[in-house]
């Protein structure tokens, strides 16, 4: 990175210090109170501290220009087709030079899980070729005024819901990410059980679809953690100032170095992708990891009630495993699906979602012939391999490119 025009990336984690040593300073007896009654002075000078840091990184851009088609480079069209106060459908397109052929659309569902979805970059270059991408680029909260109301789990089923019916769902592939795969088959399954055509396929990474087998230390902090604890220490409201000012959020600060320790050498790994590259005078390589750095490290805040929602729901409660999660007073019957093609990917080494999380959909869409769903474990492969770096683009994007196209 550039160190001598950005703040070191160290700086993010000043923030969390300072919360964790005032929360470390109060007596067990009366927390809850007392943090209700004295968080708001400490919380808004660590929060003015961590958006200055993230400030410094840039501000969040996919910057995809150019792609490689038939050896030519295309340029890429980027626009919003349409827009939430919480949640813009981004398009990136490039149809120039491509005649006589039809164009598949895919909706990459980002996971709305504490980072900008920019950090789904590698995804969408690797699809563009081949595809027109729609992405779901949700907000950061602390941009959506306060009287924009509340937005939970619920919100984000409704709204991937309205994406695809925009998009058509009979033309139209639906790939979800990490946190979006347990509302993306909500969503479809929700839109077949009022008659709308089923997607071609659905792709699934990395999620929580059941987080109970094969507990991670995120699944297991979510399972246990009270949600009287989680409101209020890990809640807050966004300070005057910001256009979102008086919103109830689960602030950027508290998530990022979560994420790293739940995977902590993601962050070295992409430090010594960026080193390596300058020590070799490779300034691509450099660009691209500095990039990756700047992505990794562009959090957002969420709404508090999706989290509180999120946690109870998938991980407490495990409503869609047990047949029990109703979205809008309407029950989620992923066994309702029948033509869809239904493909899940994991990683062996994933500690976020982990062994056997994504592939639990496979026995929730029992409706689904066998021939038309399909599950890889992807050998060596963390979280975020997934979708970025060398897992993603020499095993997980051929198999679902394969998958799509087949």
């Amino acid at each position: 990175m550039e160190f001598g025009r950005r703040r070191p990336q160290r700086a993010l984690f000043n923030p969390l210090a300072l919360w964790g040593e005032w929360i470390g300073s109060m007596p067990s007896r009366g927390m809850l109170q007392l943090a209700e009654a004295s968080k708001s002075q400490q919380f808004r000078h660590c929060y003015g501290l961590f958006q200055q840091a993230i400030k410094a990184l840039g501000p969040p851009a996919f910057d995809i220009e150019l792609v490689e088609f038939d050896g030519r480079k295309i340029p890429v069209q980027e626009s919003v087709v349409t827009q939430t106060e919480f949640c813009r459908l981004r398009s990136f397109s490039c149809r120039r030079g491509r005649t006589g052929k039809s164009v598949r659309r895919i909706l990459l569902c980002a996971p709305l899980a504490g980072h900008h979805a920019v950090q789904m970059r590698e995804v969408v270059q690797s699809l563009l070729p081949h595809a027109d991408v729609y992405v779901s680029d949700w907000v950061d909260a602390r941009d959506i005024p306060a009287a924009a109301g509340d937005f939970h789990l619920d919100d984000v089923v409704l709204t991937l819901q309205d994406f695809i019916l925009r998009l058509n769902p009979q033309e139209l592939d639906v790939l979800a990410i990490c946190q979006a795969t347990v509302p993306a088959i909500a969503a479809i399954a929700l839109l077949v059980d009022t008659n709308y055509s089923e997607p071609r396929s659905l792709v699934l990474l990395g999620g929580p679809i059941d987080p109970r087998p094969n507990p991670t230390p995120l699944s297991r902090m979510a399972r246990s953690l009270p949600l009287s604890w989680l409101d209020a220490l890990g809640t807050h409201v966004v300070p005057s100032g910001y256009r979102g000012a008086g919103r109830r959020i689960y602030p950027g600060f508290l998530q990022y170095p979560s994420l790293i320790l739940w995977q902590p050498e993601r962050q070295f790994c992409l430090l010594f992708d960026y080193l390596q590259s300058l020590g070799s005078g490779d300034t691509q390589a450099a660009r691209e990891a500095e990039r990756s750095i700047a992505h990794y490290g562009a959090m957002l805040d969420m709404p508090a009630e999706f989290i509180l929602d999120t946690v109870r729901v998938v991980f407490q409660q495990t409503l869609l495993p047990k047949g029990m999660w109703r979205v809008a007073g309407r029950l989620v019957r992923p066994g309702q699906l029948r033509k869809i093609r239904l493909l899940t990917i994991e990683g062996s080494r994933d500690t976020i979602s982990g062994v056997g999380h994504t592939h639990a959909a496979q026995d929730l869409c029992t409706g689904v012939p066998a021939e038309r769903r399909r599950r890889i474990t992807i050998a060596g492969c963390d979280h975020y391999g997934l979708f970025g770096g060398p897992n993603w683009r020499t095993e997980v994007y051929p198999a679902v490119h394969d998958w799509l196209v087949g």
